[in-house]
């Protein structure tokens, strides 16, 4: 839980069904009609991709060659239908406006579709010497149509800057977390049957990933702390949601550890906005540095984003972005890696880091309980609280992991490409949950109305405590942990 609108109801009961569940239904949902597709019928082989185009007109196509016959703006209708079905029914499960959300959903997906299919334009995604010929041109910024998830944070960028009022009618539709959430239970799926094939690798990668975790936030959360009290003169109301958010996970955190020491609610609003706006910034900016100095250990460079990024959204965003630019990169000098390693490494760190929120918040709450805010005899910490501030969706991204890796370690060559084909048509999906996370993640950062909210003192102990050395140490350990490891080769 990581959007920001979960700060402003944190004190609220908790329904039955909570968005973090409801992704874990959703993913599942997505990811079980792919698999349908190892019998006889072809669920979601019709839904709408996007391919790197000169002409617009060509610019979409049904996922499936099964489906060829699909006009693509057709395909992309009845894809849009599907999302707009699917998610209705999810807000209505959470007791929510439907027809306000379908409203703004539709403008949301049209929105930020168009941005994704701008960032495929030729002279944006055309990465190798083949491509330039095949599309007829002289140069290309090589962002592979991935570019597309920039454009998309761009577009929710001005929107948010210089359209509020549209921003605000968008609003019922600006769910990050949910997308996000959602993409992930599905990319489970996707690094399983990666990481098949090259199992030695992937344990490497999982063993080094939980260490350099425990490493960093050791590290991390309290000299934060230190820096928020001793620094800039905060009380612990503050220091202790502005380490979290700063050093584990991001908004979650920040929430998780606000609730667990029952701090006031504009407490984590302040600090999760400010997660959001700084995780934009690392999004624009870590990825390009990553392609830059550390195309030649791509997996030192996902960890990094994953240490080092807040916010799942963003971390998994720049994880992906990150590979796109590495893969075309190390494509341009003749070296093609296979892809989904990179954001596979992001995305299990940032999966592990959640994974500690809830531990943490105990420890916070017991300490908080026990020591600092006594309210009565008893009143301590219940290990529930583990559970209950647990990030569900977790559960969905590993039993669709568990799912496809066990799929595809017991299928046959024939069936093991069928399962690749029907993975990919879920992936599709997940592609499409990137692009709305993305454009959401723009269209909440008003940084305006954040700074009139007096958020610059907490952007003071943000900015000397990321950029002074969080990004650093992350680095620091990915290196020591990720250097040398390197993809498989494609092929």
């Amino acid at each position: 839980m990581t959007d920001t609108t979960a700060a402003r109801t944190q004190t609220a009961t908790v329904p039955t069904l909570t968005e973090d569940w409801l992704s874990v239904v959703v993913g599942l949902l997505f990811f079980v009609l792919a698999l349908v597709s190892l019998g006889t019928v072809d669920l979601l082989g019709w839904a709408a991709t996007t391919k790197i185009w000169t002409d617009p007109t060509h610019a979409l196509a049904p996922f499936s060659k099964s489906f060829s016959g699909l006009n693509g703006l057709a395909a992309l209708v009845a894809t849009f239908l599907l999302l707009l079905g699917v998610l209705s029914a999810t807000v209505a499960a959470l007791r929510q406006d439907i027809g306000r959300f379908a409203i703004a959903f539709t403008a949301t997906f049209w929105l930020a579709y168009a941005a994704w299919a701008l960032g495929s334009y030729a002279h944006f995604a055309a990465v190798t010497p083949a491509d330039f010929k095949k599309y007829g041109i002289g140069w290309s910024l090589r962002l592979t149509n991935e570019g597309g998830y920039i454009v998309a944070l761009i577009l929710g960028l001005i929107i948010a800057n210089f359209f509020p009022r549209l921003a605000a009618w968008l609003e019922a539709a600006i769910r990050p977390e949910l997308y996000i959430k959602i993409a992930i239970v599905i990319l489970g799926g996707f690094i399983a049957v990666t990481a098949a094939g090259k199992l030695n690798l992937a344990s490497s990668v999982f063993l080094r990933g939980i260490a350099a975790i425990i490493e960093a936030y050791l590290i991390y959360w309290a000299v934060v702390y230190y820096v928020a009290r001793q620094w800039f003169g905060f009380g612990r109301e503050w220091a202790a949601p502005l380490a979290s958010g700063i050093s584990i996970c991001g908004v979650a955190a920040s929430i998780a550890t606000g609730g667990a020491i029952r701090a006031r609610p504009q407490v984590a609003v302040l600090v999760s906005s400010l997660v959001v706006v700084f995780a934009v910034v690392e999004v624009l900016v870590l990825p390009f540095l990553a392609q830059t100095f550390l195309a030649h250990e791509p997996l030192v460079a996902a960890a990094w984003m994953g240490l080092a990024v807040k916010t799942d959204g963003a971390a998994v965003a720049a994880g992906n972005i990150t590979e796109s630019l590495i893969l075309a990169k190390s494509a341009a000098e003749g070296v093609h890696y296979q892809p989904g390693w990179i954001l596979g490494t992001t995305t299990t760190i940032k999966v592990f880091i959640d994974i500690f929120i809830g531990i943490w918040a105990f420890i916070l709450a017991h300490i908080w309980t026990t020591y600092i805010n006594v309210t009565a005899p008893g009143g301590r910490a219940k290990l529930a609280e583990i559970y209950e501030r647990f990030p569900k969706f977790v559960f969905g991204f590993v039993l669709t992991f568990v799912i496809g890796l066990a799929l595809a370690l017991s299928l046959g060559k024939s069936q093991a490409t069928q399962l690749t084909s029907a993975i990919g048509e879920a992936n599709n999906f997940r592609v499409i949950f990137f692009v709305l996370t993305f454009f959401s993640i723009g269209v909440l950062s008003n940084f305006r109305k954040l700074w009139e909210e007096g958020i610059g003192k907490l952007a003071a102990v943000y900015i000397v405590s990321l950029f002074g050395f969080i990004i650093w140490v992350g680095f620091v350990i990915s290196w020591l942990f990720f250097h040398g490891v390197k993809p498989p080769l494609a092929g």
